[in-house]
């Protein structure tokens, strides 16, 4: 099982970026797959997450409205739509995949594969 994070930069305040996961090895649909990002002396927190029982999404207070998590099968490939950047989304974004089939696990503990990280940075 691999992930593979891409898709980040530096973006002003205000701009958008999309972030790609691609995976192999297995078939994300099905699966609960979540982004997280962990800022400089914080904890790694979950920002988006799409169910594998329903494909339900469900997004933290922080990034709702502004974010947007999504799935392309034929792609294998799991995205974060990110738009009305702020400075505080500045962090180190990783995908995620849960080993339950809902999104009820907020925490690192309950997803079992992580791709490598892909720096955001929001900034003028």
């Amino acid at each position: 099982v691999q992930l593979q994070a891409s898709g980040g930069g530096l973006v002003q305040p205000g701009g958008s970026l999309r972030l790609s996961c691609a995976a192999s090895g297995f078939t994300l649909l099905g699966y609960t797959i979540a982004w997280f990002r962990q800022a400089p002396g914080k904890e790694r927190e979950r920002v988006s997450c799409i169910s594998g029982s329903d494909r339900k999404t469900y997004d933290a207070e922080s990034v709702k409205g502004r974010f947007a998590i999504s799935t392309d099968g034929t792609k294998n490939t799991v995205y974060l739509e990110m738009n009305s950047l702020k400075p505080e989304d500045t962090a180190v974004y990783y995908c995620a995949v849960g080993v339950m089939d809902s999104c009820s696990g907020y925490g690192p503990t309950w997803y079992e594969y992580w791709g490598q990280g892909t720096q955001v940075t929001v900034s003028s």
